[in-house]
C-alpha cells in the first residue's frame, strides 16, 4: 500500500510537471521598438512578459529586439528585421531543461507585472543616515564582491565635482579619486587597492566636505566561498551563448542577484546599459533590481 501510495504521489508531481511546462512555449523578457506578435489571424504589439505558442508568427521590426525565454529555460535574443513562425523558433532551443532555468525564471518573475505590484506595495524604504549624498551600494551584510569591477554610482544634493576615498578598516587612505560625474568604476586589481580584504567607500563633495555620504563596505569573498561560487558561475557560463552578449549580462546579473552578490549584479547592468544605452527595457529592469533590493528609492 505504502509503494502504491509513492508512486501515486510521484506521478501526479509527474503530471503537474508536464501540464506547468506545457504552460506556453516562449516568453517575452525584452521588447524593444515596434515589434508585433500574430496570434490567432491579428497582429498586435508586444508587450513585455506576453505568451508566444506554436502557430503564432514574430514580426520584429527594422533597429528593434526581441528576447526571449524558452520552456526548458534557454533563452534567445533576435535583432533581424523579419517575420518569423514560433515553430521555426523552437527549433533553435534546446529540449531539455537548462541550468539556466533558475535564473530566466527569476529574470521573468522578477519583473513581472505582478512582481512591481507588490513592491509598490510593500512598506519601508532605503535609510542610510546620511541625507547628502545616497550612494547605490548594499548594505555591509551583502557587501561581498566576486568579481574585480566596482561601479559606485550616488545621488547628490549639490553639483560635482566630487571626491570618492578609499580606506582600509583601519581608516588609512588608500586611494582618492575626483570625478565631475555622480559615478565612478573602482579597479580591486589596482595595487593600491589588491591586498585589501575589504575597502571602505566615501563620496564627499569637493566644494563642501560637509556634504558626504556614509562609508560603504566592499568587502572580497573567503577562499571558501569564492570556489564554491566560481563552481556555479562556470556552470553557468558553459550554458550560455557567445552569440549572445547582452542577453548573457542579464543573465548573470540573475545569477550574482540570487547569491547577493549585489554589487557583482550592479556591474552586469552597468555593462549591458553600455552595450545598448538606448534600450529602455535594460533601464527599467535595472532599476527594477535597485528597487527591489532597497539599493534605491523609487522617484
Amino acid at each position: 500500500m505504502k509503494k502504491r501510495t509513492t508512486l501515486l504521489v510521484f506521478y501526479f508531481l509527474l503530471t503537474a510537471t508536464l501540464t506547468f511546462g506545457q504552460g506556453y512555449t516562449f516568453k517575452v523578457l525584452i521588447n524593444k521598438g515596434m515589434n508585433e506578435i500574430k496570434t490567432g489571424g491579428n497582429w498586435q504589439a508586444i508587450k513585455t512578459g506576453a505568451i508566444l505558442n506554436p502557430g503564432d508568427e514574430l514580426k520584429i521590426a527594422e533597429n528593434a529586439q526581441v528576447t526571449l525565454v524558452y520552456k526548458t529555460g534557454d533563452a534567445m535574443e533576435e535583432k533581424k528585421a523579419g517575420t518569423y513562425k514560433i515553430e521555426e523558433l523552437e527549433k533553435r532551443m534546446k529540449s531539455t531543461p537548462s541550468v539556466l532555468n533558475k535564473y530566466t525564471d527569476f529574470m521573468l518573475s522578477s519583473n513581472s507585472a505582478e512582481a512591481k505590484k507588490n513592491r509598490l506595495s510593500a512598506t519601508g524604504a532605503v535609510h542610510r543616515g546620511l541625507e547628502d549624498i545616497k550612494v547605490f551600494l548594499p548594505e555591509n551584510q551583502n557587501s561581498e564582491i566576486f568579481n574585480s569591477t566596482v561601479y559606485v554610482n550616488w545621488e547628490a544634493s549639490a553639483k560635482g565635482p566630487y571626491i570618492v576615498t578609499l580606506t582600509n578598516m583601519f581608516d588609512e587612505e588608500l586611494a582618492k579619486i575626483e570625478t565631475p560625474e555622480a559615478s565612478v568604476k573602482v579597479d580591486l586589481n589596482d595595487p593600491k587597492l589588491s591586498s585589501e580584504t575589504a575597502i571602505l567607500i566615501t563620496v564627499k563633495v569637493k566644494s563642501d566636505s560637509k556634504k558626504k555620504s556614509e562609508a560603504y563596505l566592499i568587502k572580497k569573498l573567503s577562499s571558501g566561498r569564492y570556489e564554491t561560487i566560481k563552481k556555479s558561475y562556470t556552470e553557468l557560463n558553459n550554458e550560455l551563448s557567445p552569440d549572445y552578449v547582452e542577453l548573457n549580462k542579464l543573465i548573470q546579473a540573475s545569477f550574482y542577484e540570487q547569491n547577493k552578490l549585489f554589487i557583482d549584479a550592479i556591474s552586469c547592468y552597468e555593462e549591458l546599459m553600455k552595450l545598448d544605452p538606448t534600450n529602455e527595457s535594460y533601464r527599467e529592469i535595472y532599476d527594477e533590481f535597485l528597487y527591489r533590493n532597497k539599493l534605491k528609492n523609487p522617484k
